[in-house]
């Protein structure tokens, strides 16, 4: 590949997302099957495409990436965020715009654990006077 490669890493919860990004014509492939084929009739495609769509960089760059873990909702956003960070290593200048989008920032939260003596994180046993 004499082609131009960029490469970031997505997260979310447990997924993650390991993204090439290559100079193209907008195809976005997901573990070797196109995005519709892996991700189903599920509509995630406004969702991929924001990065390029605040950028305005749509139908620019070619998208190859890998992931894993977490549900198909998760490893969407795992790839919005490494798409972005590719993007912003490809060219400093579309930070500012990916920032005030809030692409570049990892969404941190995940699932509390279940505590001892709970029915879950924060579900209690039922309680009995009687």
């Amino acid at each position: 590949m004499a082609q131009e490669n960029t490469y970031a890493t997505g997260k979310r919860k447990s997924a993650i997302a390991r993204v090439w990004i290559t100079p193209g014509s907008g195809n976005i492939n997901v573990n070797q099957k196109s995005m519709e084929e892996y991700f189903g009739n599920i509509f995630f495609e406004p969702k991929i495409s924001k990065p390029f769509a605040v950028t305005e960089t749509v139908e620019k760059f070619d998208v190859k990436a890998t992931v894993k873990g977490g549900g198909k909702s998760a490893q969407v956003d795992a790839l919005v965020h490494g798409i972005s960070k590719a993007l912003q290593e490809l060219n400093p200048e579309l930070r500012d715009s990916l920032k005030k989008a809030g692409l570049l920032t990892r969404d941190s939260r995940a699932k509390e654990r279940k505590k001892y003596g709970q029915r879950g994180a924060r579900a209690r046993f039922q309680f009995s006077k009687r």
